[in-house]
């Protein structure tokens, strides 16, 4: 796992998921990292990586924005230009994958409790949960 925080943006997939949402201007690159989270039953940490990353980007496009730092900084300038209302059923879908990536069949989670940063990895994605949900 090539991360250096746990943030949701603070590893080497979400670094590389950006690269295909900047190049885009709908929310189908979001929409895909979600649904791979659904393809197999047990969630490798690359696809849940970028499915967060996917997410905290759709609470941003919902005007729910967390951290802002340099890693965020090419997902806020997307974000400001590409005014798009998410569905509700995406939403949902959202807070689904967030879950099952903080559940038992996902790498994340076991890699991450490997770790003493588990809790606050867990409280990361809880804190996205809560901005896509409001």
């Amino acid at each position: 796992m090539g991360a250096w925080g746990v943030g949701n943006f603070d590893n080497d997939s979400a670094g590389d998921w950006t690269y295909a949402l900047v190049e885009s201007s709908d929310l189908s690159v979001i929409e895909s990292a979600i649904n791979a989270v659904f393809e197999d039953d047990y969630i490798d940490s690359d696809i849940g990586s970028e499915a967060l990353a996917a997410i905290d980007t759709l609470a941003r496009v919902k005007g729910h924005f967390g951290k802002k730092d340099s890693y965020t900084e090419s997902v806020d300038k997307w974000v400001s230009k590409n005014s798009i209302e998410p569905s509700k059923e995406l939403i949902e879908k959202a807070v689904k994958a967030a879950n099952a990536i903080l559940g038992e069949e996902s790498e994340l989670n076991e890699l991450w409790g490997e770790t003493e940063d588990l809790d606050a990895w867990k409280s990361e994605v809880e804190a996205v949960i809560e901005r896509i949900s409001a």
